[in-house]
């Protein structure tokens, strides 16, 4: 694979060049390859079929976790969430000692201590990591989903990007079954706050416990807003938001 450079950037097929648009770019590569046939049918690409397969559940975990808390994750995301996701499924995936390869599944992987652990802490906007912005102690009652904080004062205890007037904080509980995709999630009130010196507070606890048999994940989102003449306005599209994965049960 070859990046483009240069005044010309060119998308479509030329000779056996194709040339496309990617998130790294304008990027060309070589046509061909093995066909589709033989991958599927050939003994020689066993492994890759095996592959292919345990890569296709680390994706489809990775979606049902984004839409199973697509609220949350519309307001903080980074470009590369998707493929970070699979990534940490993967090492997931990998954990799972009970299946032959080929047909090891993150539901297996997550049964495991080391399995959640790898998704504990997970930020869904790398550009804004819970540990570098929200700089004060917090804890997490596992039983509710509430999440209660230490007393802090915004204007000292955030990372606060450059034009905020405010910022808002919500948390939910996800009960989550990776094997079939069934989820109900609870979330907390939105308490919004503004960015000065006052001493606050905050309590955040769910509406409901969640129902189901699945993980039990817990997440806290921190929003950044403008307010001009009384009306608050999302912050830079919500490039600074912060949605982190407290805990996995």
């Amino acid at each position: 694979m070859a990046k483009q450079e240069g005044i010309l950037q060119i998308s479509g097929t030329l000779d056996n060049l194709t040339f496309y648009k990617s998130q790294d770019g304008y990027l060309v590569r070589k046509k061909g390859g093995v066909s589709k046939n033989k991958i599927k049918n050939s003994p020689a690409y066993a492994r890759t079929r095996e592959n292919g397969e345990e890569f296709k559940d680390c994706a489809l975990a990775a979606q049902m976790l984004r839409k199973s808390v697509a609220i949350f994750v519309l307001k903080a995301k980074d470009r590369r969430l998707s493929s970070r996701l699979v990534q940490v499924f993967s090492k997931v995936k990998k954990l799972d000692t009970i299946n032959i390869r080929g047909s090891r599944t993150v539901a297996q992987g997550l049964t495991t201590v080391a399995g959640k652990h790898l998704m504990k802490g997970f930020d869904f906007n790398n550009l804004a990591p819970l540990s570098t912005v929200f700089a004060t102690p917090y804890q997490l009652n596992l039983m509710t989903g509430a999440v209660s904080f230490n007393s802090f004062i915004a204007s000292e205890h955030l990372t606060v990007p450059s034009g905020a007037t405010h910022f808002s904080l919500q948390c939910a509980y996800l009960n989550l079954d990776f094997s079939t995709g069934i989820f109900e999630v609870c979330y907390s009130p939105s308490l919004s706050f503004e960015i000065d010196a006052t001493l606050i507070t905050p309590l955040l606890t769910p509406v409901a416990v969640p129902a189901g048999t699945g993980l039990k994940l817990y997440f806290l989102l921190v929003e950044f807003y403008q307010e001009i003449n009384g009306i608050p306005y999302v912050l830079h599209n919500g490039s600074h938001n912060v949605l982190s994965l407290l805990e996995v049960q």
